[in-house]
This record gives C-alpha cells, structure tokens and sequence, in this order.
C-alpha cells in the first residue's frame, strides 16, 4: 500500500468580485465557513493580512488547521485569489471550489490537485 504524507489543493481563481476580495470581514468569514465545509478543525482564528505593492497589494490569508493549513493571496490589482488547501485528512475539492465561489465569484477557476508524499 502506498504511504503519503497529505493532499494538496491549488487554486488559482480569475476574474473574482472586487468588493468581496478586499473585504476584511468576507475574507475572514470565508475560511471560516471553509474550514467547516471541509470538515477541519481550526487552530486559532484566521490571520488576515493587508499588504504589499502594486499587483502583489491584497489580503493574505492564513488558518492553521490540525491536519495542516489553508492559505491564500488575494492581487487587487488582477484580481486574482489563488488558494492552498494542504492536510492530512482528504476533503471534498468540490467543496472547497463552489465555497471560493460563493465567497468571491470568480470567472474561472483552476486547479492542480496533488497527492504529497516524499
């Protein structure tokens, strides 16, 4: 039987809803409500930062998780959210997909899933 390590999702989303990305609050209910979607257990609140120049300016997003974390960076400037979803534990991709659509409406969306092991 094949070991591994945990699963990987990336997402890179296109197009997303302005207001909603640069929203302090939208973006701390999203890793809430995707940490339930999924089924985790938080570690801590959500940090959320502001920060950066140009097309590197926007939020980043970090929740610790038992199994692992969920991170994102948000470009203002694009308009762009590209998400990880790294655990130990699987968890439903499509969930995770139709929350980041919920939560910041992107026109596209894409994504690599990986299976981690070393």
């Amino acid at each position: 039987m094949d070991t591994f390590w945990g699963y990987h999702l990336m997402l890179d989303c296109s197009d997303c809803d302005l207001d909603a990305m640069t929203s302090h609050i939208n973006v701390v209910n999203f890793a809430k409500e995707l940490v339930k979607k999924i089924d985790m257990i938080p570690f801590g609140a959500p940090m959320v930062v502001n920060f950066g120049t140009g097309d590197k300016a926007g939020f980043t997003l970090i929740q610790l998780i038992e199994t692992s974390n969920i991170c994102a960076h948000f470009s203002n400037e694009t308009q762009a959210v590209y998400l990880d979803v790294f655990s130990c534990k699987s968890f439903n991709i499509d969930d995770v997909i139709t929350t980041v659509g919920i939560y910041f409406k992107p026109n596209k969306i894409r994504h690599t899933f990986l299976i981690r092991q070393a």
